[in-house]
């Protein structure tokens, strides 16, 4: 186990969903399993096989300076809003400069700038481009806005490692602090691509739900009847620090991380590399497999998807935590999900109650787990994982227990 003197706490949350616009309506919607999936009206969605998504609940210009918001791309938008709330929530700490690190994770940064001023190139010429395209549409967009918003000297990391990004952001978080190279680290995952490219590509590549007519109840992990994930948009961002470096309040600590690669298949799972990052992650945390009472599960909503994490799940961990999968609610936020769920385990130990999972009319039978259905379920929670994992066989597990 780990000491209280190589602690890293959980001090600050914030986040922006399909749920709410801050990490307290987030955490409410998941509790009372309301979901934050609905149909795409506007007019280009029309002609597309995939009509419904996970969009904010709250749009970022409404919390951001209007002229800040029209040179920032989306994604970047909603990393700021979340980190904004996570500095705030951890009381906006007084670090030195160099010792404070940003870690934003995403898995297409600028996508909708990119496709957007193409637009704009194709059908108006080169002067109608932006002059901020640039900036608006780079990966490391959002950790490079938080890191100016902060001050922080540190380092301005992106992980760009599919829908594992936010928690490989945490996990690199984690290993900063661990290292002795920052005090504090502001991590996390954004991500806003609800567009019509991505859209049909997924469609194509049959990993989208296409349960137009009831967008509430289209994203099902473990359900026997789920037909595939739906695409989402927001953020979430924690804020790290080494236990000691001032007196706080903590919502949780960060006890341990694993990280691998499958080098399987560019799209494929392996269980193998899923279950190594969560035998990594109890390795970091000094943990046994049997002290893990929850899990937060990646449990994207797809056939394949959720049964290889399932295997994966009861060869490194076993049957016994209960598992829950708030994609249900949220959708999948790709780059950002990783950190959603992190925001989700944290609270689950914080709180001793795990949101359950919505939509499952009927368990698969092979999914083999304790899939928490129908209420949350209460109880202390001594320790919870929570997985991510990614296309290109990306994998990151991450440990919280209770704040020491």
């Amino acid at each position: 186990m780990s000491t209280a003197t190589d602690a890293v706490l959980v001090t600050g949350i914030g986040a922006t969903t399909p749920l709410g616009g801050d990490a307290a309506s987030t955490w409410d919607g998941m509790l009372a399993g309301r979901s934050g999936i609905s149909a795409i009206e506007e007019e280009w969605a029309a002609a597309l096989p995939v009509r419904i998504a996970g969009r904010l609940a709250v749009e970022p210009t409404e919390v951001l300076a209007r002229v800040q918001a029209r040179r920032m791309d989306r994604c970047e938008q909603v990393a700021l809003v979340a980190a904004r709330e996570a500095w705030a929530d951890a009381g906006a700490p007084e670090v030195d400069p160099e010792r404070l690190a940003v870690v934003i994770g995403t898995g297409t940064g600028g996508a909708l700038t990119l496709l957007g001023q193409d637009d704009v190139l194709e059908t108006s010429g080169v002067r109608r481009v932006s002059p901020h395209t640039v900036p608006m549409l780079m990966a490391n967009g959002p950790a490079a806005w938080v890191s100016i918003e902060l001050g922080a000297r540190g380092g301005a990391h992106t992980p760009v490692s599919a829908c594992a990004s936010g928690a490989e952001a945490i996990a690199m978080g984690l290993d900063l602090i661990r290292l002795g190279r920052a005090d504090v680290v502001v991590a996390g995952g954004a991500e806003a691509c609800v567009h019509p490219l991505p859209l049909a590509g997924f469609a194509q590549a049959k990993a989208h739900s296409t349960r137009n007519d009831e967008p509430q109840r289209a994203s099902r992990p473990f359900d026997v009847d789920r037909d595939g994930f739906v695409i989402g948009e927001g953020a979430a961002v924690v804020v790290l620090e080494r236990a000691g470096f001032r007196a706080a309040r903590a919502h949780a600590a960060l006890a341990g991380a694993g990280v691998t690669s499958d080098a399987h298949h560019i799209t494929a799972a392996h269980p193998e590399g899923q279950a190594r990052a969560m035998r990594l992650a109890l390795a970091a945390a000094g943990l046994s497999p049997h002290e893990v009472a929850h899990v937060h599960a990646h449990a994207t909503s797809t056939p394949m998807g959720d049964l290889v994490e399932a295997r994966s799940l009861a060869d490194a961990i076993g049957t016994h935590p209960s598992v829950t999968a708030t994609k249900s609610m949220t959708g999948h936020l790709f780059g950002a999900a990783g950190a959603i769920g992190a925001l989700a385990a944290i609270l689950t130990v914080r709180d001793g109650i795990v949101p359950a999972t919505q939509n499952v009319d009927t368990l698969d039978p092979e999914i083999g787990l304790d899939v928490v259905m129908g209420e949350p379920r209460k109880g202390a929670v001594s320790a919870a994982l929570a997985n991510s994992f990614g296309f290109g066989g990306h994998n990151a597990s991450l440990i919280f227990t209770p704040a020491p």
